[in-house]
């Protein structure tokens, strides 16, 4: 008797040569997990498309190495369906070296999602690898040679996720480019980033800060954009717009700031303000007052600064 993966594998198989079979089963799937905006799902879709077409040999040459990279970019823009194909492929060595850890991994990723078939899938695989897989890890970009702009987005996934930026940080009131500077910062436009302290997705929301800005599903880019957006907007009513302490407290906290009068004596802390001042190119925001009162200390910070 095939073990019970096997079995699903032949299963997928049987789906995928049905397609109104499989469309079917993913749409209800998919319907479960919490989906991005329109145009991003397009994108999404396009570019799993391209992955299967390559994975499957539906109309251009069988390539798997192709197949893996296009599924990686999807999953590092938290496509479940995507993290659920690169675990598949890993589960089965369709392609690739068997490997369960790492087919856990992605499995996993989906699974937090919502999606079904890789809830059940993890049951099969055993532990995932703490380690992150190096496709998943974040782009590392070539300097920009003008030195004008290292924001600029360099393949599809980071055009993606600059066009949602632009899209909703006017609704929150904040310059998308102090919005891609924190993101550029924390996660380097990886949807699926996981950092040692938890803080999970593109603007690395630690759970109580999904939890304060209702955000049940941080590796969802829309989600998070929206979680981290809505954060920024309260740090800087909190701080009157002094990004310096702005970019503080994202990093260690509106406690510690408020602690410490100004910006905490944190190697980390410091590296990560200029950081941001030196992507934002401003000291300054636009905030809205009426969103909370402003922090006690702000009298006292400003005193110590000289200002």
């Amino acid at each position: 008797m095939r073990p019970a993966w096997q079995c699903l594998s032949l299963l997928r198989r049987g789906f995928l040569v049905h397609c109104g079979l499989l469309s079917l089963f993913l749409s209800s799937a998919a319907a479960a997990a919490d989906v991005p905006s329109e145009a991003a799902a397009e994108r999404l879709l396009a570019l799993r498309k391209e992955a299967q077409a390559y994975e499957h040999g539906e109309g251009v040459p069988r390539d798997y190495a192709r197949a893996v990279k296009l599924y990686c970019d999807g999953a590092r823009l938290g496509d479940s369906e995507a993290q659920f194909s690169l675990g598949w492929m890993y589960a089965n060595g369709r392609g690739v070296d068997r490997n369960d850890a790492l087919a856990a991994y992605f499995f996993s990723l989906a699974a937090k999602q919502g999606h079904l078939q890789s809830q059940k899938m993890q049951r099969f695989v055993g532990d995932p690898t703490s380690e992150v897989p190096d496709c998943m890890r974040p782009l590392l970009l070539p300097p920009v040679d003008d030195g004008t702009d290292d924001m600029l987005p360099r393949n599809e996934a980071q055009k993606m996720i600059v066009g949602l930026v632009h899209q909703l940080a006017p609704e929150y009131g904040v310059s998308p480019r102090l919005a891609l500077a924190v993101i550029r910062t924390e996660s380097n436009f990886n949807a699926g980033a996981l950092s040692n302290k938890n803080a999970q997705g593109l603007m690395q929301l630690i759970p109580d800060t999904s939890a304060r800005f209702n955000v049940k599903n941080p590796f969802n880019p829309e989600q998070n954009l929206r979680g981290g957006l809505a954060y920024l907007r309260w740090l800087l009513a909190y701080f009157e717009g002094d990004v310096s302490l702005v970019a503080a407290a994202y990093n260690a906290g509106e406690g510690a700031v408020n602690r410490y009068r100004g910006v905490p004596p944190y190697a980390e802390t410091r590296g990560y303000v200029q950081r941001i001042i030196s992507l934002f190119k401003r000291d300054d925001h636009p905030y809205d007052a009426k969103i909370t009162t402003p922090s006690p200390e702000l009298p006292r910070i400003r005193l110590s600064k000289g200002a």
